[in-house]
């Protein structure tokens, strides 16, 4: 596996954000009511984090040590500024959905936390595939809440209806921490049997030879 496929996969899966790491738990619980609002939230982060992750990469070697997490934070709130003014301008419904949760972006735990843990030490081109997969991960997570959510909580799908049957259960906070629970829960059962699923393989794969060596050596 080649380095790119390997963050990439990181990003996406073994170190999912959401359901994995369980960063950026607020924006996730509060956004996560329906799947646009969803899937909204998912692509805005995804944007600041390929944003931030490629200037702070290319800034790397120039920020000081001792400020670097004030200048993370300052290049991350410029990213999310400029987001704010597209978002406003172009896509005032999700704006508008998105509220308070939109600034507080800057203080996201995902976007700081690969600011300083890769960006910060890695080129550019591996820090925007980073930056992309990580963003993406969320998304999809993030997403996934929302549908079953939304589903559940107001018998719609991406907005249009699909049953009169609701759960107000799921539209509010409680339902919310439900449903996040049971899809890290199904997350990383999922992964585990992956996981051992591909070492039984490698093993097999890795025994067969030292089997054939043997029968050779009692030919001989």
């Amino acid at each position: 596996m080649n380095k790119y496929a390997k963050i990439t996969l990181d990003g996406l899966i073994y170190n999912n954000p959401t359901f994995k790491l369980v960063l950026g738990t607020c924006a996730t619980l509060a956004m996560s009511t329906s799947a646009l609002n969803s899937f909204g939230m998912g692509l805005s982060v995804t944007v600041v984090l390929l944003l931030s992750n490629i200037i702070i990469s290319l800034m790397r070697k120039i920020i000081p040590n001792t400020v670097r997490i004030p200048a993370f934070i300052v290049i991350i709130a410029t990213m999310v500024t400029i987001l704010r003014m597209v978002l406003e301008k172009y896509i005032p419904s999700l704006y508008d959905a998105m509220g308070v949760f939109l600034p507080l972006i800057v203080v996201n735990c995902i976007i700081l936390g690969r600011a300083e843990a890769f960006a910060s030490k890695h080129p550019v081109l591996d820090s925007a595939i980073d930056g992309v997969a990580t963003g993406l991960g969320f998304t999809i997570a993030i997403t996934i809440i929302g549908i079953i959510r939304e589903f559940l909580g107001s018998g719609s799908f991406f907005g249009m209806t699909v049953m009169n049957f609701k759960i107000g259960f799921f539209s509010n906070s409680a339902g919310a921490f439900f449903v996040f629970g049971i899809c890290i829960a199904l997350f990383v059962l999922i992964v585990d049997q992956i996981e051992k699923s591909r070492r039984a393989k490698k093993s097999r794969m890795l025994r067969v030879p030292v089997v054939e060596q043997i029968s050779e050596d009692k030919e001989a």
